[in-house]
């Protein structure tokens, strides 16, 4: 796994969104909470998500055009998941 430190500015409506799950699909039966937004960090773009605690407490607290740190890791698919979160 990599470790990546983005600092940005939200540049996208924060969407928050609940899956429930099933044990057919994950390893037992839960919920989990998501949230998804786009940075401005040095004038690229960069998609962001998070799931459960850090998606609710992103979703509470964070609006657009909020300054935020980020400590997270780069996905395969280029998106970089929240694992904390400073704003």
């Amino acid at each position: 796994m990599n470790l990546c430190f983005i600092m940005g500015k939200i540049v996208s409506e924060i969407e928050f969104d609940f899956v429930i799950g099933n044990e057919e699909y994950f390893s037992k039966k839960e919920n989990i909470s998501l949230v998804r937004f786009c940075i401005d960090a040095l004038e690229e773009k960069i998609n962001i998500i998070g799931y459960n605690e850090i998606a609710d407490y992103s979703y509470q607290k964070l609006n657009l055009g909020d300054n935020v740190f980020i400590e997270g890791f780069l996905r395969t698919d280029g998106k970089v998941q929240i694992e904390e979160l400073t704003f």
